[in-house]
Parts: C-alpha cells; sequence; structure tokens
C-alpha cells in the first residue's frame, strides 16, 4: 500500500512538473547558483568546484506529503567541455525518492550536487542511477576551506547540498534516483538530443542556457585542475 501511495504521489509530481517550462527551470538554476555562491563563508568551497567535473542544480525539489522522505524535483546538468574548458550545455534530470535526512520538515529543497570523478561522470550519463547503490556520495563541506572534508568525502563521487528556508548545508542523497528528462532536452534544444551528446560536449549549448553558463564560469575555473 505504501509503494502504491508513494507512485501515485510521485506520478502526481510529475503531471505537476511536466506543466513547467523547462527552459525557466534553467534561468532558476542559475538564480539558486549565483545566491548560493554570492554568499562565500556559506556556500560550496571553491577549491571543490575548481575540482569537480559537473554540477548539478535542482530548484525547489518537493517534498511528497504524507511519504516521510519522498522527494520529487527536476533541473539540470552541466559538465566540463572538452578538454576541461569551460563548460558543456545543460542536460536536464529528475531526482526521485531519497531520504534527505538533514531537512526534515521542509517542503521544499533547492538542491546542488558536485561530481568528483571520471566514474561519477560515467554513471551520470547512464539513463538511469541510484546514489549510494550505483554511485558513492557523502554530505559536502560548506564554506570557504574543504579541509573539513572526511574520508568518506574525499573517496566519494558525488557530494551534496541543500538550501532551505535561508540554510545551506551538506546532505545526502543516498537512495535518491538519478534520471535524464528526455521530453525536456528535446524543448530545450528543439530536437531529439542524448545526454551523453550535451554532457560531452558534441551539442552546443543553446541561447536559454546562457546565464547559466556566465554563472557557472563567474564561480569556477575555466579548466579543471
Amino acid at each position: 500500500m505504501i509503494r502504491a501511495a508513494l507512485i501515485l504521489t510521485l506520478s502526481s509530481f510529475s503531471l505537476l512538473a511536466a506543466d513547467a517550462d523547462a527552459v525557466a527551470r534553467i534561468h532558476e538554476a542559475a538564480r539558486v547558483f549565483d545566491e548560493v555562491m554570492g554568499t562565500p563563508d556559506k556556500g560550496v568551497p571553491q577549491e571543490l568546484l575548481d575540482k569537480s567535473y559537473c554540477v548539478g542544480i535542482v530548484p525547489s525539489v518537493k517534498k511528497a506529503g504524507f511519504i516521510v522522505g519522498a522527494r520529487y524535483g527536476k533541473g539540470v546538468i552541466q559538465c566540463r567541455g572538452k578538454e576541461g574548458h569551460g563548460w558543456t550545455g545543460p542536460s536536464t534530470i529528475r531526482i526521485e525518492g531519497g531520504s534527505f535526512g538533514l531537512q526534515i520538515g521542509a517542503t521544499a529543497i533547492d538542491l546542488i550536487f558536485l561530481i568528483m570523478n571520471d566514474r561519477g561522470v560515467d554513471k551520470l550519463i547512464e539513463s538511469k542511477f541510484t546514489v549510494g547503490a550505483d554511485a558513492t556520495a557523502a554530505a559536502g563541506p560548506v564554506g570557504r576551506d574543504a579541509q573539513a572534508q572526511t574520508d568518506a568525502q574525499m573517496h566519494a563521487e558525488i557530494l551534496s547540498y541543500s538550501r532551505s528556508r535561508g540554510l545551506f548545508a551538506g546532505l545526502s542523497l543516498q537512495g535518491a534516483t538519478l534520471r535524464a528528462d528526455d521530453a525536456d532536452n528535446r524543448q530545450i534544444y528543439g530536437k531529439n538530443v542524448k545526454p551523453a551528446e550535451i554532457l560531452k560536449g558534441e551539442i552546443p549549448a543553446p541561447d536559454a542556457a546562457k546565464d547559466l553558463l556566465s554563472t557557472l564560469s563567474k564561480f569556477s575555473s575555466s579548466r579543471h585542475p
């Protein structure tokens, strides 16, 4: 019964999200990232951002009312361009399920996550993967200095963060499922495209991504270390 209720709730979220404009969500992702990184004492450590291979931003992840821990959201992810230069265009993603323990009681959160190595990127361009089972993850440290990293954080393929009610903190995405949203990618690029093509830099970024590209470049080094 609980499983059926979860499916029904997430299906309702899917219908609501389908009505939202994918291009508008790109602009919202740029705004979220600009606000978070605009307060370096409370944002993603610069060192970690510069070392990241990809950055994901999911504005306003919703909580599934009566199902404790269940979440649903749609956002974008971008990776370093060829030879580490610049950023690729955005590929849209959906996040479903998972228990976001640090945000108990919050009805919506903004989610940011970093992909920290090649294996994480490989998992990312698959059609679907589950955090914790298919890719290791940890709550990311916050602030100017990344020295607070634990051993688990240093070896994680994904470091994740959330913002809710003004609080920005690391959180665990264990159990959450990430998958591409082909319909939204088609809306943004005007044709059928594969996430791998986007995230490998084989397809030019659309005009709609101009603000997001500018924001990522503003806060990160233009070349991967």
